[in-house]
């Protein structure tokens, strides 16, 4: 869990979207779930439930190869 606020008394991320959004750039191609998570450092799961929220807001893509879901910014 992040860190707590001082000011809100809320938490903030701990893996804010910015940091899967430069996993991406970085990599200058699409990457997969688990090349994201390894990247940002964090759980599969965090990632791909972060990922998703991000492709709702029209931020990212995403397509099925085989097996693996890839992302990329569009």
């Amino acid at each position: 869990m992040g860190e707590r606020d001082d000011k809100t008394g809320q938490y903030t991320d701990e893996y804010p979207e910015e940091a899967f959004l430069d996993a991406i750039r970085s990599a200058d191609q699409m990457l997969g779930t688990g090349e994201i998570a390894d990247a940002v450092g964090c759980a599969h799961d965090t990632a791909y439930k972060r990922l998703q929220k991000l492709e709702e807001e029209d931020v990212l893509g995403s397509q099925k190869v085989g097996n693996t879901i890839v992302w990329f910014i569009e």
